[in-house]
């Protein structure tokens, strides 16, 4: 009887030590998925291009009645962005920040929107390039007078092998200061 009594203590504790060893795998195998989500959402956010403006809108010089700005844009991400085009406007009150897909849609149709659009061409990790930005001399003189407003909206749109974004800016001409001030700035996902 002592045998039968040791003999069924051993069956037990093998299968409580079977047991623990099942839930352990369990949670290994759990472990390892969320591990996994994390990883393809950091593949996601990280091996892509982010593409932003270094500098503010400076003034490079005036030419031909108009005042000629540049605005350096940086690939901040890991891999290049291809098709990166420029989207510019300038106005008296101010734009909205969804006003560009608007404006996109209207000039396709030929609307009378002014809505100035460049190439820029495909921009590698850490590679910077230069859009810029033209006003003409008498608006300029009216808004250094602070007769009217001068918004500008500028959005840069690229795509890489994940997808389309983009990154947009309103900014305002300061009088005071004789500068454009950000207004609003945001990323967008197409």
């Amino acid at each position: 009887m002592a045998e039968l009594d040791f003999a069924s203590i051993i069956d037990i504790g093998s299968l409580v030590v079977e047991t623990i060893i099942v839930v352990l795998l369990v949670k290994t195998v759990r472990d390892y998925a969320e591990v996994a989500k994390m990883s393809r959402l950091q593949v996601k956010q990280r091996f892509r291009p982010w593409i932003g403006p270094t500098t503010g809108i400076e003034l490079l010089r005036e030419v031909d009645n108009k005042y000629q700005f540049s605005v350096t844009i940086k690939n901040f991400g890991e891999i290049p962005a291809t098709n990166v085009i420029a989207a510019s406007t300038t106005r008296h009150d101010m734009p909205n920040r969804n006003m560009i897909s608007d404006v996109t849609k209207e000039a396709a149709n030929d609307s009378t929107e002014s809505l100035t659009k460049f190439v820029l061409g495909p921009l590698l990790p850490n590679m910077e390039k230069r859009y810029w930005l033209f006003i003409d001399s008498q608006t300029m003189q009216r808004a250094k007078a602070g007769e009217s407003h001068l918004f500008t909206m500028i959005n840069f749109s690229y795509e890489f092998e994940g997808g389309r974004s983009s990154y947009g800016m309103i900014s305002q001409f300061d009088p005071k200061s004789n500068i454009f001030v950000h207004k609003d700035m945001w990323v967008g996902s197409d």
